[in-house]
C-alpha cells in the first residue's frame, strides 16, 4: 500500500511537470517572459513616423532614412578599439561610455552605439561591420522637414531617457519619442507601433532560426498622417516678418477655434534638431539666454494685454448696466487718481463708447471701470463679479487647447490684493491701471488672440487648437468643438465691434487700412519695466495689437506681440496688417510697407541693458 501511494506521488509530481513544460511551451506566448529569456533574441522593425500636412494638404514634415550603430554588449568579442572608433567617427572615450551605459541596460539586450548615421556613412560601414562580433546596423528613419518655419508648433523627437525607460516598457533604449509640440502631444499617433521578430538561439549562442515558428513575430504600423490647421503659407511669412524681431503672434479661426499660425521670435530651423548633431545644436539654442529661440513666446510670454483689454473692460461695463454706447465721461487729457494725474494722448473732451475704443482714451476706461465697482457695496464684490466676466473670455487659466506647453497668465482676484496691501485696505483706486491693461493682468499671445476671437464671433470661441485630421478623418474631440459662451449677453457686442472697426477708419490704426477688407482692430503699448541694480528702469515699451477681419464675417483674428517694439501702431500693427492681408488675399498689395518690415530689426534695443526682475505695475509705483 505504501509502495502504491509513493508511486502515485511520484507520478503525478511527474506528470505536473510535463504538463507545466508543456503548457510554457506549446502555450504560454508572453511577450515580457519572451524577452526575459536568454535564449531568444528580439528584433525590431521601426516604422516611420506619421506625415504632417498643413490645413491645406502641403507637406510640412515627413521622414528620411538613418542607421544606428546597435551593441549587445556579451557578444561583443575582443576588437582593435581604435580601429574601430575610427570607422565609426567616434572619440575612444565616447567608445568606451557608450558600451558602460549599455551594459548597465542589460548585456544580453541590444543598445544604441552610435545614432543616427547618414546614408553615407552606413553605405561605408556595411560591409565592415562583419569584423565586430557584437555590433550590426539597424534601419531607422528621422525627420525631414519640408519647410524652415514652425519648430515651435512641431517640437522635436529625442532619445528616451532611463525614467521614461522604468515608466513606459513600450520604449526600449535607444528609441526616440516626441518631447514638445505636436510631436509630443500626438506622440502614440504618429509614432505608429514597432514590429518585433524573436529569434531563436542554441547553446552555443547560433540563431537557430524564428521563435516558435515565429507565432509571436509582429508586423510594424505605420505613424498616422495627420492634417494640422496651421497654414504652411501664412506660417512661413510670419516668421519672415519677425525676423530680427522678439516676440509672439497667433492667429485664429474664429468660428472653429483652429490656429492659422502660431509664431515665436526669433525661431530656429526644425532640422537643425535632427542627426548626430542634435544635442550640440539643441544646447546652443537652449543656453542663448538673450535671444532664447526655444522659448515659445506665442504660449509662454506673460506680459500686459495693454489698450486691447479697454475692449473687455467696455463689454462688462454694459453688461452690468453701469454705462450705455451714449455715456459720456470728460478727458481732461488724462484723468485723477487722488490728487495724481495719469496721461493720455487721445486730445481731451468728452469721449462715448465708440471714440473713447478708436482714440483709446485711458480717462474713459477709467471712468468705465470705477463704475462697475462702484456699483457694489465694497470692492472685494466688485472684484469677483469683474473677475468671472474677464475670465469668461477664456482670460486667466489655461485653455484646454491641444499645445502641450503654455502659462496662464494673471487675472487679479481679491486674494491678490489683500496680499499685496492686507484684507480690506485696498479699493478700485489702487489697481485702477487694470482699466487701460496695465497693472496686474498678464495674458499670453494665444490668450489675447482667442480673446479678440471671441470679440469676433460676439461673445463666444471655440479651445484654440492645432489637429485637424487625422487619416483624413475630421478632429471629433469633443473639446475642440464645444461652444464656451461669455458672460457678456451677445447684444453688448456689437457697439465695441463698431468701435473696433473704426480704430482704422479713424482712429490709432487709421494708417493701416489694407485695401478691399473691413478689418476691426485695437492698438497697445505696453509700458516696460524692469529693476537694474535695483533701480526701477523704464525700457522701450511692448507693441501690441489686436484684429480680425472681415468685421461681419471673420475668417482670421490675430495677436501681435513685439517686445520693445515702441507703440502699437508701429511694428505689431504693420505686422498684423500684412498678414491678414496674406491670408484673406494671398498677395501683398503695400510692397513697400512689406520691405520695411522685412528689412527692420529691433536688435539695437535689445542690445539695451535688459537684466534685472521684471518691474509690476500697481498704483503704489506707478
Amino acid at each position: 500500500m505504501k509502495k502504491l501511494l509513493l508511486s502515485s506521488i511520484i507520478i503525478i509530481i511527474g506528470l505536473s511537470f510535463i504538463g507545466r513544460l508543456s503548457y510554457l511551451q506549446l502555450f504560454n506566448y508572453s511577450t515580457s517572459q519572451v524577452t526575459e529569456d536568454i535564449a531568444v533574441k528580439a528584433i525590431y522593425d521601426y516604422p516611420e513616423r506619421g506625415y504632417i500636412y498643413d490645413r491645406n494638404g502641403k507637406l510640412l514634415v515627413a521622414n528620411q532614412p538613418a542607421f544606428d550603430v546597435m551593441v549587445i554588449p556579451r557578444e561583443v568579442k575582443k576588437l582593435d578599439t581604435l580601429e574601430f572608433c575610427n570607422l565609426l567617427g567616434i572619440e575612444k572615450k565616447e567608445f568606451i561610455k557608450q558600451i558602460a551605459k549599455a551594459k548597465n541596460y542589460s548585456p544580453r539586450l541590444p543598445s544604441v552605439l552610435v545614432p543616427q548615421l547618414s546614408k553615407t556613412d552606413y553605405a561605408r560601414l556595411q560591409e565592415k561591420m562583419r569584423k565586430y562580433s557584437g555590433f550590426y546596423i539597424q534601419k531607422r528613419s528621422l525627420r525631414f522637414y519640408d519647410t524652415k518655419s514652425g519648430a515651435n508648433v512641431f517640437g522635436f523627437i529625442s532619445e528616451v531617457n532611463d525614467f521614461e525607460l522604468t515608466e513606459n516598457p513600450y520604449y526600449k533604449q535607444g528609441e526616440l519619442k516626441g518631447r514638445t509640440g505636436i510631436e509630443k502631444q500626438y506622440e502614440e499617433l504618429l509614432r505608429g507601433r514597432k514590429g518585433v521578430k524573436y529569434i531563436q538561439k542554441d547553446r552555443f549562442n547560433r540563431d537557430i532560426g524564428p521563435y516558435k515558428n515565429g507565432a509571436l513575430d509582429t508586423l510594424p504600423q505605420q505613424g498616422k498622417e495627420i492634417k494640422i490647421t496651421i497654414d504652411k503659407v501664412l506660417q512661413e511669412y510670419g516668421e519672415l516678418l519677425m525676423t530680427g524681431k522678439r516676440g509672439g503672434i497667433v492667429a485664429i479661426e474664429p468660428a472653429t477655434g483652429e490656429i492659422l499660425a502660431m509664431i515665436s521670435g526669433p525661431s530656429y530651423d526644425p532640422s537643425l534638431l535632427v542627426g548626430r548633431d542634435r544635442s550640440r545644436n539643441y544646447t546652443k539654442l537652449y543656453y542663448d539666454s538673450i535671444a532664447k529661440p526655444t522659448y515659445d513666446r506665442s504660449v509662454l510670454a506673460q506680459t500686459s494685454p495693454g489698450s486691447p483689454f479697454k475692449a473687455i473692460n467696455a463689454l462688462i461695463a454694459l453688461q452690468e448696466e453701469v454705462i450705455t454706447p451714449e455715456t459720456r465721461i470728460q478727458c481732461f487729457n488724462g484723468f485723477y487718481v487722488g490728487k495724481r494725474k495719469r496721461g493720455c494722448h487721445c486730445g481731451g473732451g468728452f469721449r462715448e463708447l465708440n471714440d473713447g475704443i478708436f482714440n483709446s482714451c485711458n480717462a474713459y476706461f477709467a471712468g468705465t471701470f470705477r463704475k462697475i465697482f462702484d456699483k457694489y457695496p465694497d470692492s472685494d464684490e466688485g472684484l469677483e463679479v469683474w473677475d468671472k466676466h474677464v475670465k469668461s473670455f477664456g482670460l486667466g487659466g489655461f485653455l484646454g487647447s491641444d499645445i502641450p506647453t503654455g502659462r496662464s497668465g494673471l487675472i487679479p482676484t481679491p486674494a491678490t490684493y489683500d496680499r499685496m496691501y492686507g484684507d480690506g485696505r485696498w479699493s478700485s483706486s489702487y489697481f485702477i491701471s487694470n482699466a487701460i491693461g496695465q497693472g496686474e493682468v498678464l495674458v499670453t499671445p494665444i490668450q489675447l488672440a482667442n480673446m479678440t476671437a471671441t470679440i469676433a464671433n460676439r461673445g463666444h470661441y471655440i479651445v484654440p487648437h492645432l489637429l485637424k485630421e487625422v487619416e483624413g478623418l475630421p478632429n471629433n474631440d469633443p473639446t475642440f468643438n464645444e461652444i464656451h459662451h461669455t458672460t457678456v449677453d451677445k447684444k453688448h457686442f456689437e457697439p465695441v465691434v463698431q468701435g473696433m472697426a473704426e480704430v482704422y477708419l479713424h482712429g490709432t490704426a487709421r494708417r493701416l487700412q489694407v485695401k478691399d477688407i473691413d478689418i476691426a482692430g485695437k492698438t497697445g503699448t505696453v509700458e516696460n519695466f524692469t529693476r537694474i541694480d535695483g533701480v526701477r528702469t523704464q525700457l522701450t515699451d511692448h507693441s501690441v495689437f489686436v484684429a480680425f477681419a472681415p468685421v461681419n464675417n471673420p475668417k482670421i483674428a490675430i495677436a501681435v506681440y513685439i517686445e520693445n517694439g515702441y507703440y502699437g501702431a508701429r511694428h505689431a500693427g504693420h505686422i498684423a496688417s500684412l498678414l491678414i492681408e496674406k491670408y484673406l488675399k494671398g498677395d501683398i498689395t503695400r510692397t513697400d510697407l512689406e520691405k520695411k518690415m522685412l528689412e527692420t530689426t529691433l536688435e539695437k534695443e535689445y542690445a539695451k541693458p535688459l537684466s534685472g526682475e521684471p518691474f509690476r505695475i500697481n498704483e503704489r509705483n506707478w
